[in-house]
């Protein structure tokens, strides 16, 4: 039987594929020490739920705050409303999150002692003392997701709030409000969702940096130290994952465009 070892390179390379195709094997780890020997889907698995949960705490706080604060900037259009808005947008998106993690960290975890600075160890993921552990992280991750929202939103919807058939709408007899909820928030959303539905998948790539300054025991710990110690068969099955995660973000967000509005059709 031929091993691996003795098989020309290329054939290596094909069993290699082939097992990953057929039965999602990725190999064991061979150099990263705390797993040795250990396989791959199996310890990238187990530290996918932290991950997926920071992820998910970040868009749930920065949907509404975002979409709240474009919203309110668009009603007050240069007011100073507006413009208090604008520079808190700006300021969000010059910081680097990196940045932001580590000014959090210091602030609100140091000096203020307000959370802890890393995460717990804990396994039980939905205690409060877990979830209290994560929240720096997941601050860190939603500032830049509201100043985009934000953005994304005060921007389309001035542009609709202008448009002729608003107008229409407003001779009719509906309020500001009225038309606005109806019409207008209806029209961004076509701009808006997509954008959130790839921000929710795109973001678990922006994710690998905050995870290591916070000790999230998730996959991007695992990632970074997987450079660190060399192991390639976990680099390789680390790196098909944030791929794939940035291939789902571009197909999901081209699909729902002709999911929201059914005059868009893909294709044509």
């Amino acid at each position: 039987v031929w091993t691996y070892d003795r098989v020309p390179i290329m054939l290596q390379f094909m069993t290699y594929i082939k097992r990953i195709v057929t039965q999602g094997d990725f190999g064991i780890v061979t150099t990263y020490g705390e797993y040795l020997n250990m396989n791959i889907w199996q310890v990238f698995v187990s530290h996918l739920p932290p991950t997926i949960l920071i992820n998910i705490y970040s868009t749930l706080i920065g949907v509404p705050i975002g979409l709240g604060l474009g919203i309110l900037a668009a009603l007050k259009k240069n007011k100073w409303q507006d413009q208090v808005i604008n520079i808190f947008i700006i300021l969000l998106i010059s910081v680097p999150s990196i940045v932001l993690a580590l000014m959090i960290q210091y602030v609100f975890c140091f000096k203020l002692g307000w959370f802890p600075l890393t995460m717990s160890t804990s396994d039980d993921y939905f205690t409060w003392e877990v979830f209290r552990s994560m929240l720096p992280a997941v601050f860190s991750m939603c500032f830049g997701s509201i100043a985009g929202y934000a953005r994304f939103t005060r921007a389309e919807l001035t542009e609709v709030l202008t448009s002729e058939f608003m107008l229409l709408a407003r001779t009719k007899g509906l309020t500001k409000m009225q038309a606005t909820i109806r019409h207008a928030l209806k029209n961004c959303a076509v701009v808006i969702l997509p954008a959130i539905f790839g921000e929710f998948i795109g973001i678990m790539g922006g994710s690998l940096i905050i995870e290591g300054i916070f000790s999230i025991p998730g996959v991007g710990s695992l990632y970074t130290s997987a450079i660190s110690v060399r192991d390639y068969n976990f680099f390789m099955a680390l790196t098909f994952f944030y791929t794939l995660i940035g291939l789902l973000s571009s197909l999901i967000v081209d699909v729902s465009y002709g999911l929201i509005d059914p005059r868009i059709r893909m294709g044509e």
